[in-house]
C-alpha cells in the first residue's frame, strides 16, 4: 500500500525554500557588494552604528535564518522571525515602496509557513 501523500510537507518546504533562498541571496549579495545595500539602512540606526556593522551583522544574520528554515527545525519560529524581519524593512522602507513592494509577498509566506506550523510550537 503506498504512503499518504502530506500536501502540508510539500507546501512547507515549498515555503522555506522560496523564503531561505531570499534570505540567502540577501545575505551573500550584502557582503559581495556592500555599496548597493548599505542605502537600505535607515541613516537614523547609521547615526548609531556604522552602516557596514549593521550591514554585515545583518547578512550573516540572512545566511543563519536561511539555513534555520532549511533545516525544518521549529519552523514556525523561524517564519515568524522571518515575517519580523520582512515587515521591519517594509515599513522602516516605505519611501522606497517601488522596491520593497516584493517584501510584502515574501512577507506573507513568512506568515503562512508561521500559520502552517503554528501548532509545532505549541
Amino acid at each position: 500500500m503506498a504512503a499518504k501523500f502530506d500536501k502540508t510537507k510539500l507546501v512547507s518546504f515549498f515555503l522555506r525554500i522560496g523564503l531561505a533562498t531570499v534570505f540567502l541571496y540577501a545575505g551573500i549579495a550584502a557582503v559581495m557588494n556592500p555599496e548597493a545595500w548599505i542605502g537600505f539602512i535607515p541613516a537614523w540606526i547609521q547615526d548609531f552604528f556604522p552602516g557596514k556593522v549593521i550591514l554585515f551583522t545583518h547578512a550573516t544574520f540572512n545566511v543563519i535564518l536561511s539555513m534555520w528554515l532549511l533545516s525544518g527545525k521549529k519552523i514556525f519560529y523561524a517564519s515568524f522571525l522571518a515575517g519580523g524581519i520582512l515587515l521591519s524593512i517594509i515599513i522602516f522602507n516605505l519611501g522606497s515602496l517601488d522596491i520593497v513592494f516584493r517584501d510584502a509577498a515574501i512577507f506573507f509566506s513568512a506568515a503562512a509557513a508561521a500559520v502552517l506550523h503554528y501548532k509545532e510550537a505549541k
